[in-house]
């Protein structure tokens, strides 16, 4: 679009020289990284197998609970900010019910 070749910047990455497809896997071999929220690596569950009790307990350890998205079953098509709050948010309330 020629209309915005004033404001179009030269380009950065992987940059100029790099030409070949050779090259350019290089590069993404070099730099590529995740973008993806990671998830579902503590599966939570009432049986043993399972990392982490219905309570975020985890089993074996006293005194630690895992409250993140490491919990969560399945990976979801959103962001996993508010359903992290909402785990957090459940933890509150089960260590307060665990305290009295």
């Amino acid at each position: 679009q020629t209309a915005l070749d004033e404001y179009r910047a030269e380009e950065n990455l992987p940059g100029a020289d790099v030409t070949t497809d050779d090259q350019i896997d290089g590069h993404i071999r070099a730099t590529g990284v995740t973008v993806h929220h990671p998830s579902g690596t503590c599966r939570m569950g009432s049986d043993e197998s399972s990392v982490v009790d219905p309570e975020l307990k985890v089993r074996g350890v006293d005194k630690l609970r895992v409250v993140d998205a490491s919990v969560m079953p399945d990976l979801i098509s959103g962001n996993i900010h508010a359903p992290v709050l909402m785990i957090a948010e459940k933890a509150a309330d089960l260590i307060k019910q665990s305290a009295d």
